[in-house]
């Protein structure tokens, strides 16, 4: 692995030999966890701090590491749960933390935060999602779930759907994709969560070709990836604004008779109504093989980190 990803701050750090790699590593620890696992780092401690809410990111870490023969420690709630609730600095807290694990998985409501982390930190940190900013290991189980289920990503059209703009998740895919040939990325968003300048300077500068729509149903017709996201309540500055690009944009069953048939339905979860209970018997709904791709995903890359 490139000396550069010791830490894993941001999508932009993975060039295509390493995703390549990684996928490798994935499917190899599929059959680790088909064999009840490994013993590898059975003398190796990683630290979970989430300063943020997370359910599928900090289990599949968890589970992840434990299955790789590791002991866990941290805390879901670091915001109250920790020093920081007595105004203790980021940078301290990561500090101290070096001290107790080989390992740190960070979590948190600013954008920037795991930068500022991993610049103090002796151990390798993982950007687990900063605020509105980077999800990036979201962005490698998305790619490794793309490669599974339609056998490449080269040429793929790829729907990204919902809160652009709040959503961390599509900045990363967005510049993860930077690495493959001929994607083709359709932006589909309210006009008030609209993608950010900067992710689409830097698909400019990557040659990738990209357009934005607001007309889910005929984008739905051409793409091969249909990535729905939700509405991110949580970032909103007013109720109002939020209400504007609520509801907008359902996947339902008029929304499948207009996907393709060998298409497929991913969505980084939770959800929230944006996509209907009805549609997960669909064989093209892949999110929840989506999630369990992420504990392989998550192991290859702890792999890397403590080699």
């Amino acid at each position: 692995m490139p000396e550069s990803l010791y830490h894993v701050i941001g999508a932009k750090q993975f060039d295509r030999a390493t995703l390549d790699e990684l996928f490798e590593s994935s499917k190899e620890m599929e059959e680790v966890v088909r064999k009840g696992g490994s013993t590898k780092y059975s003398n190796k401690i990683m630290t979970t701090l989430f300063f943020e809410a997370s359910t599928r990111t900090r289990l599949s870490f968890e589970s992840a590491m434990n299955r790789l023969g590791g002991r866990v420690i941290g805390t879901e709630n670091a915001a109250q749960f920790s020093s920081t609730i007595k105004g203790e600095t980021l940078e301290d807290t990561i500090r101290i933390v070096s001290g107790y694990s080989d390992l740190i998985v960070m979590r948190h409501t600013e954008i920037g935060a795991a930068r500022l982390a991993a610049s103090v930190a002796t151990v390798p940190v993982i950007n687990a999602g900063d605020g509105a900013g980077e999800h990036p290991t979201q962005a490698l189980l998305d790619v490794y779930s793309i490669y599974k289920e339609l056998g490449g990503i080269d040429g793929i059209h790829i729907a990204m759907v919902g809160d652009l703009a709040n959503g961390r998740t599509v900045h990363s895919l967005s510049y993860m994709l930077a690495n493959y040939k001929n994607v083709h990325i359709h932006y589909v968003a309210p006009e008030n969560v609209r993608i950010p300048v900067e992710v689409k300077r830097y698909m400019v500068e990557k040659g990738v070709s990209f357009e934005e729509s607001t007309d889910l149903l005929k984008v739905a017709e051409q793409v091969d990836v249909l990535y729905q996201t939700r509405i991110q309540k949580e970032r909103f500055l007013s109720l109002e604004e939020y209400e504007k690009a609520s509801g907008k944009y359902t996947i339902d069953e008029t929304v499948l008779q207009h996907m393709r048939e060998k298409s497929i339905i991913l969505h980084p979860l939770p959800r929230a109504g944006e996509i209907l209970a009805s549609v997960d018997n669909d064989p093209r709904a892949a999110y929840f093989r989506q999630a369990v791709n992420g504990l392989y995903m998550r192991m290859a890359l702890i792999d890397k980190c403590l080699q």
